[in-house]
């Protein structure tokens, strides 16, 4: 009788918890450790496209995503004045009926995944990091931060775009990289006309608005500056009201209720591509850690997810380790490397300033391809 296989997940956020999940189903005994003692995250309202909630579906918490989210069909593009200019169509057959689009907020969905996760009984190790990490040939040596030793079959680095494990296992591998703009996200009250996600092109930076809930909404806006620059973070609500001046219809109504007290963050916008692996022996780096993408998508999480799907499907039909990471290698590089050079091609067209309609024919062939199952 085969002795059960064990997994350690570095890292408590979207990807982790799905790859958690995922080898929990496969039988396999899970620890995952996160450096937060609290396991809290922060951050505004997350798109979600029709491949992530399919995705979500897989993954056991899919009707409740909906039931607390807001979900619809379709991209509107406005132009900068407000206008109706198209509305793209993100239905697909290959989603059977799930909806192709949708929002939540972050807390929010990491309250759900992470429910889900322990219904199915992991070992949680909060406020912990691992120190050590040492390949052997049949497990791997960790030495926790607390001075612990264990060894597992297997180890999932999924701890976000500054891996610290990235670093342990490949120390000459890509840094995250600022790549030419920053983010502004503002949470507020669901505007009525807003209805699914909607984009406003042709102005100096794209922005967007989309509902998390029936009865909340986040606006992004996305804004080029060659370097980072330092910010007052006090006077943000100035910044972002100068920034949409020269916005009208629904975004006037935005801007002209701005205040000292709106809920805004802004940050620069970073990325990193590992290569053409990210196994290492008995290791491997999942989502941001190994393939953190810009924003424009709006298909970091779903990657994330589906890395922690896919691994636990291949890991679950292969005995051996190292045939089930290469397998996952096979399924998921082809399309997360997709996602990357599709993300940052947009967000050259947006820094261009291009046509509206240059910008959304990446959306929609990006799109296409990721409707299909992965």
């Amino acid at each position: 009788m085969q002795a059960e296989r064990k997994a350690l997940v570095i890292g408590g956020g979207i990807a982790g918890m799905s790859a958690a999940i995922a080898l929990r189903q496969a039988g396999l005994s899970v620890d995952v450790c996160d450096r937060d003692p609290h396991w809290k995250v922060y951050g505004a309202g997350i798109t979600i496209t029709g491949p992530t909630l399919r995705a979500m579906g897989r993954l056991g918490v899919l009707d409740e995503v909906l039931r607390q989210g807001y979900a619809a069909d379709g991209i509107d593009v406005c132009s900068t004045d407000g206008r109706k200019l198209m509305t793209i169509d993100t239905r697909s057959d290959a989603l059977g009926g799930i909806p192709s689009a949708g929002g939540i907020l972050r807390p929010t969905l990491h309250s759900i995944i992470s429910a889900r996760l322990l219904t199915l009984g992991p070992t949680m190790m909060l406020g912990v990091t691992v120190e050590t990490l040492e390949n052997e040939a049949d497990h791997v040596n960790i030495v926790f931060s607390t001075g612990k030793s264990a060894r597992y079959d297997l180890v999932v680095g999924a701890d976000g775009i500054y891996s610290r494990t990235r670093q342990q296992l490949f120390p000459d591998a890509p840094r995250p990289h600022y790549a030419g703009q920053y983010c502004w996200r503002l949470m507020m009250p669901r505007h009525p006309d807003i209805l699914r996600r909607t984009f406003f092109l042709g102005g100096q930076g794209k922005v967007g608005l989309n509902p998390v809930s029936p009865d909340s909404m986040y606006m992004f806006y996305v804004e080029a500056q060659a370097e980072p620059i330092w910010r007052d973070e006090t006077k943000q609500h100035l910044l972002l009201s100068e920034l949409l001046s020269p916005y009208g219809g629904v975004l006037k109504d935005v801007r002209n209720k701005l205040t000292a007290s709106s809920q805004i963050v802004c940050r620069p916008l970073e990325t990193v591509f590992v290569g053409e692996d990210w196994t290492k022996g008995r290791t491997v780096l999942i989502g941001d850690a190994a393939h953190a993408t810009t924003p424009q998508l709006a298909s970091g999480a779903g990657m994330g997810i589906e890395d922690g799907l896919v691994l636990g499907e291949e890991i679950g039909r292969n005995v051996d380790i190292a045939a089930g990471l290469s397998a996952f290698m096979a399924r998921r590089y082809d399309r997360c490397k997709l996602v990357v050079d599709s993300s940052l091609e947009i967000s050259r067209l947006e820094r261009e300033q291009a046509p509206p309609a240059a910008q959304t024919a990446v959306v929609e062939r990006a799109l296409a391809t990721l409707n299909e199952e992965f």
